[in-house]
């Protein structure tokens, strides 16, 4: 998760010299569609507050979970030509490698913690975990335009909070028609440009 690295990078920030930001929220700003106010991840009865009861300290995953949210966001209908099904399967077969009681389960499943889930509620309910401006990092900001996870707002003030530090440099790629998984995507559809940017920026001088 980007914020918890920008968390770390806060408040320790002789120890990071570089830092990316992929996709990543930031805070302050509130009423996320997906996983803010009122969403799926807020209490029925209190929808300001993160449903802990039904997420409990983990939650149980099966593979073909991790498909539709990326399949939605794939504006093709022939899901093979925006990603190699090979790679889609890979995804799957490694989150569940992750778990090994995966396969004590019917159907197999992974254990994936909560605690992701209610940070990122927090964040997309407005709170600052924690400040960009007291990074003195290079950093690479890098966002897909179709993202459902990160919002063009965040991205835009971290940019604003990194800009008017006295140390560090920023760069911005925004990625035109990428998905949240532009990393697993073809080449053709952003991963190329991922890939250069995060690169190009990691081996070039630090400020």
């Amino acid at each position: 998760m980007g914020h918890w690295a920008g968390y770390y990078a806060a408040l320790n920030p002789r120890k990071v010299a570089k830092l990316v930001f992929y996709n990543t929220l930031y805070g302050y700003t509130a009423d996320h569609p997906r996983i803010g106010r009122g969403s799926r991840l807020a209490m029925a009865q209190a929808p300001d507050q993160f449903d802990l009861e039904r997420f409990r300290n983990y939650r149980l995953n099966p593979g073909d979970s991790l498909l539709p949210g990326w399949d939605r966001s794939i504006p093709l209908e022939d899901k093979a030509l925006w990603r190699d099904p090979q790679v889609a399967e890979a995804y799957v077969e490694t989150a569940l490698a992750s778990d090994p009681t995966a396969f004590d389960r019917n159907p197999p499943s992974f254990r994936a913690p909560s605690g992701a889930l209610a940070d990122s509620f927090l964040v997309a309910t407005g709170a600052a975990l924690w400040d960009a401006r007291l990074i003195t990092a290079d950093v690479l900001i890098v966002r897909s335009e179709n993202d459902f996870w990160s919002r063009p707002e965040d991205a835009a003030l971290l940019r604003k909070h990194l800009s008017g530090r006295e140390v560090g440099r920023v760069e911005v790629v925004q990625i035109p028609q990428a998905t949240h998984f532009v990393h697993l995507d073809r080449a053709a559809w952003g991963r190329s440009t991922f890939l250069d940017a995060v690169t190009g920026f990691l081996a070039g001088p630090s400020e």
